[in-house]
Protein backbone atom coordinates (compact mmCIF):
# COMPACT_ATOMS: atom_id res chain seq x y z
CA UNK A 1 0.00 0.00 0.00
CA UNK A 2 1.46 3.36 -0.99
CA UNK A 3 1.42 6.63 0.90
CA UNK A 4 -1.23 7.91 -1.51
CA UNK A 5 -3.53 4.97 -0.75
CA UNK A 6 -3.33 5.85 2.97
CA UNK A 7 -3.97 9.50 2.20
CA UNK A 8 -6.98 8.68 0.03
CA UNK A 9 -8.36 6.37 2.72
CA UNK A 10 -7.84 9.07 5.37
CA UNK A 11 -9.60 11.68 3.21
CA UNK A 12 -12.61 9.38 2.68
CA UNK A 13 -12.72 8.66 6.42
CA UNK A 14 -12.52 12.37 7.32
CA UNK A 15 -15.22 13.29 4.79
CA UNK A 16 -17.59 10.65 6.21
CA UNK A 17 -16.74 11.67 9.81
CA UNK A 18 -17.57 15.31 8.99
CA UNK A 19 -20.96 14.41 7.47
CA UNK A 20 -22.08 13.10 10.86
CA UNK A 21 -23.30 15.53 13.48
CA UNK A 22 -23.75 15.05 17.20
CA UNK A 23 -26.68 17.46 17.48
CA UNK A 24 -27.20 16.93 21.21
CA UNK A 25 -24.61 15.26 23.36
CA UNK A 26 -24.81 14.17 26.96
CA UNK A 27 -22.40 15.18 29.68
CA UNK A 28 -22.27 11.81 31.42
CA UNK A 29 -19.23 9.57 31.05
CA UNK A 30 -19.03 5.82 30.84
CA UNK A 31 -18.83 3.64 33.92
CA UNK A 32 -15.34 2.39 34.73
CA UNK A 33 -16.72 -0.94 35.91
CA UNK A 34 -19.79 -2.56 34.37
CA UNK A 35 -21.94 -1.70 31.41
CA UNK A 36 -22.88 1.78 30.18
CA UNK A 37 -25.92 2.62 28.06
CA UNK A 38 -25.94 5.45 25.55
CA UNK A 39 -29.51 6.12 24.39
CA UNK A 40 -29.89 8.18 21.22
CA UNK A 41 -32.15 9.39 18.44
CA UNK A 42 -30.70 9.13 14.95
CA UNK A 43 -32.06 11.41 12.23
CA UNK A 44 -31.09 10.32 8.72
CA UNK A 45 -31.70 11.69 5.28
CA UNK A 46 -31.26 10.24 1.84
CA UNK A 47 -30.61 12.18 -1.35
CA UNK A 48 -32.06 9.33 -3.39
CA UNK A 49 -35.60 9.35 -1.98
CA UNK A 50 -35.55 12.67 -0.08
CA UNK A 51 -36.87 10.96 3.05
CA UNK A 52 -36.03 12.00 6.59
CA UNK A 53 -36.22 9.17 9.11
CA UNK A 54 -35.91 9.01 12.90
CA UNK A 55 -34.82 5.96 14.83
CA UNK A 56 -34.43 5.58 18.60
CA UNK A 57 -31.79 3.26 19.96
CA UNK A 58 -29.18 2.63 22.58
CA UNK A 59 -25.59 1.46 22.53
CA UNK A 60 -24.44 -0.72 25.42
CA UNK A 61 -20.73 -0.61 26.07
CA UNK A 62 -19.35 -3.52 28.05
CA UNK A 63 -15.80 -3.72 29.30
CA UNK A 64 -14.08 -7.08 29.43
CA UNK A 65 -14.01 -8.36 33.00
CA UNK A 66 -10.89 -10.40 32.31
CA UNK A 67 -8.71 -9.65 29.32
CA UNK A 68 -7.82 -12.77 27.36
CA UNK A 69 -6.55 -13.19 23.79
CA UNK A 70 -10.22 -13.56 22.75
CA UNK A 71 -11.22 -10.25 24.34
CA UNK A 72 -8.24 -8.22 23.12
CA UNK A 73 -10.12 -7.08 20.04
CA UNK A 74 -13.23 -4.92 20.07
CA UNK A 75 -16.56 -6.54 19.37
CA UNK A 76 -19.22 -4.60 17.46
CA UNK A 77 -22.79 -5.90 17.32
CA UNK A 78 -25.73 -4.57 15.29
CA UNK A 79 -24.07 -1.47 13.88
CA UNK A 80 -24.20 -2.41 10.22
CA UNK A 81 -26.74 -4.14 8.05
CA UNK A 82 -24.02 -5.70 5.95
CA UNK A 83 -24.34 -3.32 3.02
CA UNK A 84 -22.78 -0.35 4.76
CA UNK A 85 -19.13 0.46 4.23
CA UNK A 86 -17.18 -0.95 7.19
CA UNK A 87 -13.86 0.34 5.86
CA UNK A 88 -14.22 3.39 8.11
CA UNK A 89 -14.45 1.22 11.22
CA UNK A 90 -11.43 -0.81 10.16
CA UNK A 91 -9.53 2.41 9.51
CA UNK A 92 -10.30 3.76 12.99
CA UNK A 93 -9.77 0.49 14.86
CA UNK A 94 -6.32 -0.13 13.40
CA UNK A 95 -5.21 3.27 14.70
CA UNK A 96 -6.54 3.14 18.25
CA UNK A 97 -5.98 0.97 21.30
CA UNK A 98 -8.85 2.61 23.21
CA UNK A 99 -11.37 0.02 22.03
CA UNK A 100 -9.24 -3.09 22.35
CA UNK A 101 -11.24 -4.85 25.09
CA UNK A 102 -14.72 -3.38 24.63
CA UNK A 103 -17.96 -4.89 23.41
CA UNK A 104 -20.31 -2.38 21.80
CA UNK A 105 -23.85 -3.52 21.12
CA UNK A 106 -26.32 -1.35 19.25
CA UNK A 107 -30.02 -1.93 19.80
CA UNK A 108 -32.25 0.26 17.67
CA UNK A 109 -35.95 0.41 17.05
CA UNK A 110 -37.76 0.80 13.76
CA UNK A 111 -37.36 3.92 11.66
CA UNK A 112 -40.26 6.27 11.23
CA UNK A 113 -40.55 8.62 8.30
CA UNK A 114 -41.20 12.28 9.08
CA UNK A 115 -42.13 15.09 6.74
CA UNK A 116 -39.66 17.51 8.28
CA UNK A 117 -36.21 18.48 7.16
CA UNK A 118 -33.32 17.12 9.21
CA UNK A 119 -33.04 20.49 10.97
CA UNK A 120 -36.77 20.56 11.85
CA UNK A 121 -36.69 16.96 13.10
CA UNK A 122 -33.66 17.72 15.29
CA UNK A 123 -35.31 20.87 16.67
CA UNK A 124 -38.50 18.95 17.48
CA UNK A 125 -36.56 16.20 19.24
CA UNK A 126 -34.59 18.79 21.21
CA UNK A 127 -37.83 20.44 22.38
CA UNK A 128 -39.29 17.05 23.30
CA UNK A 129 -36.23 16.08 25.35
CA UNK A 130 -36.16 19.51 27.01
CA UNK A 131 -39.87 19.23 27.90
CA UNK A 132 -39.22 15.77 29.37
CA UNK A 133 -36.15 17.15 31.20
CA UNK A 134 -34.22 14.29 29.61
CA UNK A 135 -30.46 14.82 29.73
CA UNK A 136 -29.20 11.32 28.97
CA UNK A 137 -30.40 10.94 25.36
CA UNK A 138 -28.27 12.16 22.46
CA UNK A 139 -29.42 13.28 19.03
CA UNK A 140 -27.32 12.36 16.01
CA UNK A 141 -27.80 13.20 12.33
CA UNK A 142 -26.20 11.67 9.26
CA UNK A 143 -26.79 10.63 5.69
CA UNK A 144 -28.75 7.37 5.65
CA UNK A 145 -25.83 5.36 4.26
CA UNK A 146 -23.67 6.38 7.25
CA UNK A 147 -26.22 5.48 9.95
CA UNK A 148 -24.17 2.71 11.57
CA UNK A 149 -21.01 4.77 11.34
CA UNK A 150 -22.81 7.72 13.00
CA UNK A 151 -23.80 5.57 15.96
CA UNK A 152 -20.27 4.21 16.17
CA UNK A 153 -18.82 7.74 16.06
CA UNK A 154 -21.00 8.81 18.98
CA UNK A 155 -20.05 5.76 21.04
CA UNK A 156 -16.36 6.12 20.23
CA UNK A 157 -16.34 9.78 21.25
CA UNK A 158 -17.93 8.83 24.60
CA UNK A 159 -15.29 6.12 25.12
CA UNK A 160 -12.47 8.58 24.44
CA UNK A 161 -13.92 11.42 26.53
CA UNK A 162 -14.55 9.06 29.46
CA UNK A 163 -11.06 7.60 29.46
CA UNK A 164 -9.38 10.19 31.76
CA UNK A 165 -12.06 9.79 34.45
CA UNK A 166 -11.99 6.01 34.12
CA UNK A 167 -8.20 5.95 34.48
CA UNK A 168 -8.42 8.16 37.56
CA UNK A 169 -10.99 5.84 39.12
CA UNK A 170 -8.77 2.83 38.40
CA UNK A 171 -5.90 4.62 40.18
CA UNK A 172 -8.11 5.47 43.15
CA UNK A 173 -9.18 1.82 43.45
CA UNK A 174 -5.53 0.69 43.37
CA UNK A 175 -5.58 -0.98 39.94
CA UNK A 176 -3.04 1.45 38.45
CA UNK A 177 0.05 3.09 39.96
Amino acid sequence: MSLFDNLEQFERFREAWNLIRIERSVSYGLFTFGDSDLPYYLVTSSDADKLVKIRRGSVTISRARIITPDSMHPELRNFFDGHEDTQFIDFLMTRSAAFSNLRLTNDSGPERIVTDTVEEAVARLNRQLDDEEEDRVAILSAPADLAGFAIFRYASEKVLSSAPGNIQELREKGFLP
